[in-house]
């Protein structure tokens, strides 16, 4: 398969022993039944070239969710492969949870019994970040579905990562990006965070990738960006002028491919059903990224 020929949402690769595995939120027939049945993967050893979907989670018959699996990112760590994804059901609010597997192909199962955001809290779109000290954290959206001013939010694990290690810590709010476009109308502040991703610059600073809606003609959604000059998690944290791409896409992360090439995958457009992944050569600049080519 081509990357164009993939319905797929929030797109995240993981580069793991000479392959890409591309991860997502299915699209199409699968988001119309209830209950949903699981999580694909894509394999590719050339970015040009994918696989069929294969399916590396599917939903134990005993789990709480059966709806809204969303925005699955894959992460080596100790030699394990851990899922984090959004899960739902009707008596329970969207959260993140984490799943775990031998191989970037699964099975995934479970890890923990409990999701790792509040549980009183709307959330989506969990990723995770381990710092220079060795200290494990996840980040993850709290809607604007309901706090209206969506946030990122960071959290420090176990160094197991079976629990939290700690209370969450809001990082940026994207009312404060002076580009966010509000939702509803100018006076309700609903202003949307998707799709956190960090990266560590060769400058030392940390990168944080984000998403929401542009005040601009169409209301477009784009990837943007967030800056953290002291390298550090916790920031402080300012948003950046320009943003990485603004034509209808996002929910993006960065990626080193085997060529020596620096990667970034997103979904543009954002109108179902034509999210596709895109993908695109990057370079590093002294204040964030900037795309030199699309490939796909």
């Amino acid at each position: 398969m081509k990357l164009n020929e993939i319905h797929l949402r929030d797109p995240f690769v993981l580069a793991d022993g000479g392959k890409y595995y591309l991860y997502g939120t299915r699209r199409g027939e699968t988001t119309k039944r209830i209950p949903w049945q699981g999580l694909d993967v894509y394999i590719s050893e050339d970015l040009t070239e994918w696989s069929e979907p294969y399916e590396c989670f599917t939903r134990p018959d005993d789990f709480w969710a059966d709806r809204d699996f969303f925005a699955p990112e894959v992460h080596k760590y100790r030699g394990k492969y851990y899922m984090f994804a959004s899960f739902r059901s009707e008596t329970h609010l969207r959260c993140s949870q984490i799943l775990i597997g031998n191989s970037p192909t699964g099975p995934f199962l479970p890890f923990t019994e409990k999701p790792l955001t509040p549980e009183d809290w709307v959330c989506l779109d969990a990723t995770f970040y381990v710092d220079e000290d060795g200290t494990p954290w996840t980040a993850f959206c709290h809607e604007w579905t309901q706090i209206g001013d969506g946030t990122v939010e960071v959290m420090p694990l176990t160094p197991d990562l079976s629990a939290p290690a700690g209370e969450p810590v809001t990082i940026i709010r994207a009312g404060d990006a002076k580009w966010s476009y509000s939702l509803i109308d100018v006076t309700s502040r609903n202003y949307v965070t998707d799709g956190p991703f960090f990266r560590k610059g060769k400058n030392g600073k940390l990168y944080l990738l984000w998403s929401g809606f542009h005040a601009g003609p169409q209301y477009w959604y784009v990837e943007a960006l967030a800056i953290s000059d002291s390298g550090s998690i916790l920031g402080p944290w300012r948003h950046a002028d320009e943003f990485i791409y603004d034509e209808d896409g996002g929910h993006g992360m960065i990626f080193d491919g085997y060529d020596g090439q620096l990667y970034l995958i997103l979904h543009s457009t954002n109108v179902p059903p034509n999210e596709r992944p895109r993908l695109f050569r990057l370079k590093e600049t002294d204040d964030g990224f900037e795309i030199t080519e699309r490939i796909g």
